[in-house]
């Protein structure tokens, strides 16, 4: 973002899933008054890990059809007496109660975060963490890799966006969540993890990968002119952090600079981030128009517009896309599609369109629950559907190998020479010509 998170306000942040080695999430980060009240009848974990209120009445808020709140206490005695390896501490009880609370809504982005988990996920946005560097995340109830970042062991190992992940050092995978997979991921920069891999784009393998871990260092903003042509400019996010507002308005004043004659807006393997960051990213093209629209139990609660004028508007624009851009980048594309600023072209994004809100608790957990789901400007739904791309161009493992991009191929081409183009913007077609 461009401006720092203040303590009195809700900043959302929108994105899939988890990095390996940094939380992502989509919907409002909150650092603000910890959440006031409490669900159990004991108080906050204290610093001697104690649980209080063993045997107090069940809350008046929780519905007298629910299963007296005597039989948790009653398998939290049993642990504590006839569990083989001991001690089994107060604290791993109490921590490991609250993450299956937030299993118990049966939603994968819906998590709660002990301490210490919950310092590393805040960090994370900070734009720097050890791990491999690949995000990862559950559709169709598969672990799978989201996307690999640039430059990154994750990239370097072969990984691809849409791989399975069947084991983690030799641990199926199989019911895992995704911070389940995280922990066993991410770890000190030089230590390594093997993920066994099933290419399903390719239907390859499955084959074990061995990642040596680093210091994941993202740089999210980057641009440059498009080779062989000194009119036609290239924007990569490959996230959306804290920086990167105002790292794409300092790209774009370079850009226009160059006095471009179109503009291509990399978002494949963006797996999202703030909230705020997209819509000031969109408003660059559509101005004050609408960009995003929250829903809350079918209704439409909250219209996001821009905020900015818009230097872009009368630029002519395609947006890249594919498996591994999603939430944010979704919403960017989205809002540029619908409106009719941009055309997409790649592959079908991920389909992340889902709210969620952080909210840190008072001992240094937190939880991020699912509250809502968001919209294009012109009402589509995006989870576990995706956006469609204007022109389908797939990239595949052996162009990967060969450094060939004809996403991008296709994407000059049309930029340079419009009548190549056999699409209308928001209206998808498929075509193979790169």
């Amino acid at each position: 973002m461009s401006e720092p998170l203040h303590p009195s306000r809700s900043t959302k942040i929108i994105a899939t899933v988890l990095l390996l080695g940094v939380a992502f999430l989509a919907g409002r980060y909150s650092h603000g008054s910890p959440v006031g009240g409490t669900l159990f009848p004991w108080g906050s974990a204290s610093t001697t890990a104690v649980v209080q209120g063993i045997g107090q009445a069940m809350p008046k808020d929780l519905s007298s059809e629910q299963i007296e709140f005597r039989r948790f206490w009653d398998l939290w005695r049993l642990l504590k007496q006839k569990y083989y390896r001991q001690p089994l501490t107060d604290e791993a009880l109490f921590y490991g109660a609250m993450q299956g609370l937030a299993k118990g809504a049966n939603d994968p982005y819906t998590t709660y975060f002990p301490p210490t988990e919950a310092k590393d996920f805040e960090s994370s946005l900070q734009g720097e963490f050890e791990g491999i560097g690949s995000e990862i995340g559950i559709k169709d109830e598969q672990l799978q890799i989201i996307a690999p970042l640039p430059g990154t062991p994750a990239e370097k190992a072969g990984l691809m966006a849409g791989d399975a992940v069947l084991k983690i050092d030799g641990k199926d995978t199989t019911n895992m969540s995704v911070e389940e997979a995280v922990k066993l991921i991410r770890g000190t920069h030089g230590t390594k993890v093997v993920l066994s891999i099933y290419h399903v784009t390719q239907k390859k393998g499955p084959f074990d990968v061995s990642i040596q871990r680093d210091i994941i260092q993202i740089k999210s903003v980057k641009w440059r002119m498009a080779p062989g042509s000194k009119r036609i400019a290239i924007i990569e996010i490959s996230s959306f952090g804290q920086d990167t507002t105002q790292a794409f308005r300092d790209a774009v004043r370079d850009v226009l600079k160059k006095d471009p004659q179109g503009l291509i807006l990399d978002l494949r393997n963006n797996p999202g981030g703030y909230l705020d960051g997209a819509v000031a990213i969109a408003s660059e093209w559509v101005g004050k128009e609408v960009v995003v629209k929250e829903r809350r139990q079918g209704k439409i609660i909250e219209e996001m517009k821009g905020e900015m004028s818009a230097r872009l508007d009368q630029l002519p624009t395609i947006v890249l896309v594919n498996e591994g851009s999603a939430s944010a980048s979704e919403i960017v594309a989205g809002a540029l599609q619908d409106l009719g600023r941009a055309r997409l072209v790649g592959a079908k994004t991920f389909g992340k369109g889902s709210v969620q809100e952080y909210e840190p608790l008072p001992d240094g957990s937190a939880v991020k629950i699912t509250v809502a789901e968001w919209l294009t400007p012109h009402d589509r739904t995006i989870q576990s559907v995706g956006l469609e791309p204007d022109v389908s161009i797939p990239r595949t493992a052996e162009d990967y190998e060969a450094k060939r991009d004809p996403q991008l191929n296709r994407a000059l081409e049309l930029l340079t020479d419009p009548s190549h183009s056999t699409t209308t913007v928001g209206v998808a077609t498929t075509t193979t010509r790169n």
